[in-house]
């Protein structure tokens, strides 16, 4: 391992402990916030891990949660709550495997059409059984704090970080990154484009389904609007797109500063968070189209130039 890798995955480690202490401080908002936060990390970082290399913009998140969100509601009635994480990582991966063999051959707009259409789609069809058995929504009654679900996101981001670090020095990461370069060179250079995309689309929807699976005894009662908004999916976009997807740690960049300014949104003008939404999206595409890891390798271009 180079000098400056083991520098990275020593401040990766100092980082990570440091933020595990955050519920010992006693604070109760400022857990609130690092929930939150871990939350969105996960699911940007996990996100960026496919749509980063690929350029294939997945509005698929919220799909995915849901059903993670809905496998905790639903089984824990009748199975441990620790069996119902990994349960809800192949239900995930199952489905993004099959979204990915039907779609992952399209391209540009609709991809992003298709993906966005999912999390209305399995929405749709949870509440036609609902309906179906007289049930509005699920109780998700657990011994698990607040703490606990913080803890566990913080173990899932960290195996997601380390799987993205793995891959990235694999011949996967090398052909994705070719893919996103120019898909049809690859394919001429004997990449096998779709099993690549399908592998990686496969994760991230595993682990946007464990963090949902996660955070459903948060949530405590659960239907089918909540855990399949798709304000989730252009949240984590923009999160991951802020941030940057040129570097793994990017995303986490954008998560913690557009956390806060969403909470100020949302209690400063809850009735225009849709819209406003929008706008951050259109600004960050326009003032920053490679995110803070771009502005940060720019300046440090410059900063070079100058003084070599």
């Amino acid at each position: 391992m180079r000098a400056e890798e083991t520098r990275n995955v020593t401040i990766s480690v100092v980082l990570l402990a440091l933020a595990a202490c955050l519920p010992f401080t006693g604070n109760a908002y400022a857990l609130t916030i690092g929930v939150t936060i871990a939350m969105y990390a996960v699911l940007a970082t996990s996100w960026a891990l496919f749509s980063g290399p690929t350029h294939y913009i997945s509005l698929a998140t919220a799909a995915f949660f849901g059903i993670g969100t809905f496998t905790t509601g639903i089984g824990i009635q009748f199975l441990p709550y620790w069996s119902l994480l990994p349960i809800a990582g192949v239900l995930g991966g199952v489905l993004a495997a099959l979204v990915g063999l039907a779609t992952l051959r399209l391209s540009g707009v609709y991809f992003v059409i298709f993906t966005l259409g999912l999390a209305e789609l399995v929405r749709q069809i949870i509440t036609w059984f609902q309906n179906m058995s007289g049930q509005k929504g699920l109780y998700v009654l657990t011994n698990i704090t607040e703490a606990g679900i913080y803890w566990q996101l913080l173990g899932l981001g960290a195996l997601v970080y380390l799987t993205g670090w793995l891959i990235g020095r694999s011949r996967l990461g090398f052909a994705l990154r070719i893919i996103g370069d120019d898909e049809q060179v690859a394919r001429h250079s004997g990449i096998n484009t779709a099993a690549a995309k399908i592998m990686l689309f496969v994760v991230s929807g595993a682990v946007a389904a464990i963090t949902g699976a996660i955070l459903a005894p948060r949530y405590v009662y659960i239907e089918p609007s909540l855990a399949f908004t798709p304000m989730l999916s252009f949240q984590v976009v923009i999160m991951a797109l802020l941030g940057g997807t040129g570097r793994l740690w990017g995303p986490l960049v954008g998560v913690i500063p557009f956390t806060f300014l969403w909470e100020a949104i949302s209690v400063s003008f809850p009735s225009q968070t849709t819209l406003l939404l929008g706008v951050c999206f259109l600004l960050i595409v326009y003032l920053l189209p490679y995110g803070f890891v771009g502005l940060f390798q720019s300046i440090k271009q410059r900063a070079s130039g100058v003084f070599s």
